[in-house]
């Protein structure tokens, strides 16, 4: 049975990733290998955005695989008998039949799936040529294609669909065994029944979030077993104990770098950059109010292993400005892609709200797009149903940030930010999300 992908353990950030997500993957996959020798992996649960790529290719790092949804697929369950031709003789279908005690495949010479060999077409067939057992030998009457008493109705599943999606056709057909296909059609394995009604959890880590809203669709239908996070505690319940681990840090890549450090181990210049990359994204090279002394440790140790030089400290504060600039160009980028950059989600007050931040280096460009980004967010909130969206735009140059509305009059005339124009605040020495725009945003929701 193919369950390579169930028993991997699944390390994955939070939707819409953002440098510190992937990197946190990434460098948590890995102690989780070193430390506790699982098959863990990293994983995505978004398109890689321009800093995390320039980050990706300055280390040599490989890209996460992309997981959009956690729920089982039937490709989980899918085993994989051996297969015959319509032509095969009856005789020797029925010989897989018995030797493996389940269906034979019959798929045709393109590899499309024609149906299931299985005990009751068998015997149906046998019973159809009882009355000539006198005349003929059971061999002759077994020596004739199994096409036959091939039972050709059986439904067919395609493999990277998901089980929970099928649920009425399952509860429809009494069958024991299904087909598993591709998208187009062709063969793959068979599946039980009974697998299907308790499919095997993907198992997933959970790095640089802990709130449903944010994390990987289906994770419901996973099997949680950490988390480990550097924001505010959010909506989450679990039906069982597991990991979960918060801490107050500029970044999730400093967490991670702490246990590294602790374990004694030193991870490879690939490791350690991406770490450091997420590291520096978060913190804004330290200039971020979220940034602490463990985030300035951990930056330090982390730059020795990632340039493996003397003058680390002088690289690490060179690559942190290139960092921070591959990520704060807008110059092509359109308002659906900067209103969905590192955009996350948020309840409050019986209000759901979604904020994204993008980095610039100066707000000339963007300011001149004000009205088509505020079209955008108003665009969002219908899609998504939520109460108001919002963008961040900071100026890493300045440090400063404007926090632009696509309309929500009840929360406008109440923000504490000084209003610059329609939709449009002022932010002055604001550059964190987490710690200088959601606690006073939060705070008026839940008056």
């Amino acid at each position: 049975m193919r369950y390579s992908l169930q028993d991997m353990i699944h390390v994955i950030g939070h939707r819409n990733p953002d440098t510190d997500s992937i990197a946190s993957a990434i460098g948590y996959a890995w102690l989780k290998r070193e430390i506790d020798h699982v098959d863990a992996a990293a994983f995505r649960a978004g398109q890689v955005n321009t800093q995390s790529k320039f980050a990706l290719d300055s280390f040599g790092a490989s890209t996460p695989a992309l997981l959009e949804d956690a729920s089982p697929r039937f490709g989980a369950i899918t085993l994989t008998p051996k297969v015959v031709t319509p032509e095969t003789p009856l005789s020797y279908a029925c010989q897989l039949y018995i030797d493996s005690e389940q269906p034979v495949p019959v798929v045709d010479a393109r590899g499309m799936a024609i149906g299931l060999v299985t005990g009751k077409g068998t015997f149906m067939y046998l019973m159809q040529h009882f009355d000539k057992a006198d005349s003929a030998t059971m061999r002759e009457i077994l020596d004739v294609p199994c096409i036959v008493s091939t039972d050709c109705d059986v439904p067919s599943f395609v493999s990277s669909d998901r089980i929970a999606d099928q649920r009425d056709v399952l509860v429809r057909n009494r069958r024991e065994f299904f087909l598993v296909v591709d998208q187009n059609g062709k063969y793959e394995g068979i599946c039980k029944g009974i697998d299907l009604l308790q499919p095997p959890k993907m198992q997933l880590i959970l790095v640089d979030h802990n709130e449903v809203n944010q994390a990987v669709i289906g994770l419901a239908d996973a099997e949680l077993l950490e988390v480990l996070d550097h924001h505010r505690i959010g909506t989450m319940s679990t039906t069982m104990p597991i990991a979960f681990h918060v801490d107050v840090v500029g970044s999730c890549s400093t967490l991670i770098a702490e246990r590294m450090r602790l374990a004694r181990i030193t991870p490879p210049s690939s490791i350690a950059g991406m770490l450091l990359s997420g590291l520096l994204s978060d913190t804004l090279v330290f200039k971020s109010p979220t940034t602490t002394a463990r985030d300035r440790a951990c930056g330090s140790w982390l730059a020795w292993s990632a340039f493996n030089t003397d003058d680390a400290e002088l690289q690490m504060q060179k690559y942190g400005d290139e960092l921070l600039r591959a990520g704060a160009d807008v110059t092509g980028r359109t308002a659906t892609d900067m209103c969905s950059a590192d955009f996350k989600q948020f309840e409050a007050g019986r209000m759901r709200f979604g904020v994204a931040q993008v980095e610039v280096t100066n707000y000339e460009e963007i300011e001149m797009r004000v009205d088509e980004i505020r079209d955008e967010l108003r665009l969002q909130q219908q899609r998504l149903g939520l109460d108001f969206s919002a963008l961040l735009i900071t100026d890493v140059v300045k440090t400063n940030s404007l926090l632009v509305f696509g309309d929500d009059a009840r929360l406008l005339g109440k923000i504490p930010f000084a209003r610059k124009r329609p939709g449009v605040y002022d932010l002055p020495g604001v550059v964190s999300r987490k710690k200088q725009v959601l606690p006073p945003i939060l705070a008026l929701l839940n008056e």
